[in-house]
């Protein structure tokens, strides 16, 4: 009886730990959503001014319109597109109409036009404020001499094109030029929380059965 007693006590721990972690993950998928919808909604709004001082939390995917002159010390980072085409994307100094230097995120090229020139002087530009959280201890270090980074560091371009920590991310721009613009999207977001809380679930299934086995083989 015990041996029953003590059974029960464990299964039903482990089977409230496991339908909690499930319940937990659907309250996440709720969030992610929420946060999805916030972010694809800062994307599509009517694009505004440059903020005057601009902060990731508050303005991250903020559309924005700006009008200046796109400067040509580019930096190129390095980049795989969705379709596994190779190339870089271009990220270059522009000055806004009001003096202010930021960085822009002209779009991508591939690789075979990495050294082709780019028309650069007046442009206006239109896209979306973004800090991309890309890199980690694993990403080799800019390699300066053939001007090849391996992720958007802001604060490290800004550093090199002596510029705002500021990016722009085009979604258009006028004059076009020979670069694809990879506007800002929620594409690279993962929001995964339903097939771990099926996951969970399943294992609380699982667990009871389990639990079901072991009562039916402990009776007298």
């Amino acid at each position: 009886m015990r041996r029953v007693i003590f059974l029960l006590i464990i299964s039903g721990a482990g089977l409230a730990i496991l339908i909690g972690l499930g319940t937990w993950q659907l309250q996440r998928k709720a969030w992610k959503e929420d946060l999805l919808h916030t972010i694809e909604s800062n994307i599509a709004a009517v694009p505004a001014g440059l903020p005057q001082s601009p902060v990731e939390k508050r303005d991250r995917y903020l559309a924005v319109t700006a009008e200046g002159e796109i400067e040509g010390n580019e930096l190129h980072v390095f980049w795989v597109t969705k379709d596994a085409e190779t190339g870089y994307r271009v990220i270059a100094p522009f000055v806004t109409s009001d003096g202010r230097r930021v960085l822009v995120d002209r779009g991508f090229i591939s690789a075979a036009k990495k050294n082709m020139p780019l028309n650069y002087g007046a442009a206006s530009v239109t896209g979306n404020l973004l800090w991309p959280d890309e890199g980690d201890w694993t990403t080799p270090a800019p390699a300066v001499d053939t001007n090849i980074l391996y992720a958007r560091d802001v604060a490290y371009m800004a550093e090199r094109l002596n510029t705002e920590p500021v990016l722009i991310v085009a979604r258009s721009a006028t004059p076009e030029a020979a670069v694809t613009p990879h506007a800002v999207t929620t594409a690279g977001i993962p929001n995964n929380h339903l097939q771990y809380a099926i996951t969970w679930f399943s294992l609380a299934v699982i667990w009871a059965a389990m639990t079901l086995y072991f009562l039916r083989r402990s009776r007298p």
